[in-house]
């Protein structure tokens, strides 16, 4: 049977949720073998359900983001639980967390005590908006971060409500930077011998995955501008999605219906059931969760929902977003002078590595520019790359 090509990599994957388990999947398919740490009663997704697909003993939910894992269920607040996680990382080569910032270090599973017992470890830290910064206790939930990334004013119609994606989009984005990043530095290591630490956060890569959009925005100097048409989920019980309020819009993602009832003032959400009425009443609880929206400003009912614990957040556009103290903190934005369009700004790389940092070294550059260059650097002589171009074989150019 042939092997994958991380065939011989042990995971240690800690993570909850989608982006975490997402990404040690990717990880599984290509062959690691990753063991799931989850708690004794199982893992948070185990117990929910996406679309009321609940399943016999796996729901689709759990079942759709940790194919190719084994699972050892172990209680890591206890002493002896942390102690088989400590002889795991003796031999582990890559290690997957995704808790709030300042939970590992408590639980002490942060890279620098993981790193004393295994200095070759390379160990993956996701989070919703940086390990630091003034967001970083925010909840990192995938609607949340759509709003505030500006996406969700790429589409839909003119004046109506910003349109959020029928996915995850932020968590599989934020998966597939915690899967690079782990091979990057694995290869790093296969070079030096020596791992490191590899941080990602939802923020930087919803921001950075709008690549052409921004620059648009930021190089290109064009608006968000939206037709009177809808150029451009029905699995998330409700409510959740953008509502308008007295001077703007907010996004609601899917609280305790008893909750919001008490914070908006709406008495009939006092007796709902979460996992029942929130499925077979969508409508009505949408309707009325917009109604009661519209009578405050959006600052009002943030500071009433973040009060409550209620997940919420302010739908901004490019201006906002390129303007957040948080992206300003995280660095998501580079700027560098490009030879023939002069200074840009744009998403830089999301994925920060502790020891092997991304740089801009050169702009995006014109056709053939570095076919010279190239070709010489692989022992073709100036002859040579002299007839190729007049033969049409390459083409070459000057910045």
């Amino acid at each position: 049977m042939t092997k994958g090509i991380l065939s011989g990599v042990r995971v240690l994957d800690c993570t909850i949720a989608m982006a975490g388990p997402f990404a040690g999947q990717r990880l599984g398919d290509l062959g690691a073998d990753v063991v799931k740490v989850e708690p004794v009663g199982g893992e948070w997704q185990r117990h929910v359900s996406a679309g009321g697909a609940r399943g016999n003993k796996v729901n689709v939910s759990f079942l759709s983001l940790n194919r190719n894992k084994r699972s050892l269920a172990v209680d890591l607040k206890s002493p002896q639980g942390k102690a088989v996680l400590f002889d795991l990382v003796k031999t582990a080569d890559v290690f997957l967390q995704n808790y709030r910032p300042g939970v590992a270090k408590r639980l002490g599973v942060d890279y620098d005590a993981l790193a004393k017992i295994n200095p070759r470890l390379v160990y993956v830290s996701i989070s919703g908006y940086g390990e630091s910064g003034p967001y970083v206790n925010r909840p990192g939930q995938d609607l949340l971060l759509q709003a505030m990334s500006g996406a969700m004013l790429s589409a839909g119609r003119a004046g109506e409500a910003p349109n959020a994606a029928g996915q995850y989009l932020v968590d599989a984005i934020t998966a597939y930077n915690a899967f690079e990043g782990a091979l990057a530095a694995l290869f790093h290591r296969e070079r030096t011998g020596e791992g490191q630490l590899v941080t990602v956060n939802m923020l930087d890569a919803i921001a950075t995955i709008q690549m052409q959009e921004l620059s648009v925005f930021t190089v290109g100097g064009k608006p968000q501008t939206r037709s009177a048409e809808p150029h451009a989920h029905v699995y998330i019980r409700a409510p959740y999605g953008a509502f308008a309020t007295k001077d703007g819009y907010i996004v609601v993602a899917f609280p305790p219906l008893k909750t919001l009832g008490e914070a908006i003032g709406e008495e009939s959400f006092l007796t709902m059931d979460d996992e029942v009425d929130s499925w077979t009443r969508r409508d009505e609880i949408f309707a009325k969760t917009r109604a009661k929206l519209s009578e405050k400003s959006s600052a009002e009912w943030l500071k009433v929902f973040d009060e409550r614990g209620v997940w919420a957040g302010p739908v901004y556009g490019y201006r906002e977003l390129v303007d957040d103290p948080q992206i300003r903190h995280n660095g998501a934005f580079v700027e560098y002078d490009h030879p023939t369009e002069g200074r840009v700004k744009t998403p830089g790389f999301p994925i920060k590595f502790s020891k092997t940092p991304s740089k801009v070294e050169r702009g995006a550059p014109l056709a053939g520019e570095h076919t010279r260059e190239v070709l010489s650097e692989a022992g073709y002589d100036a002859a040579t790359i002299e007839r190729l171009e007049r033969e049409g074989v390459i083409a070459t150019t000057r910045a």
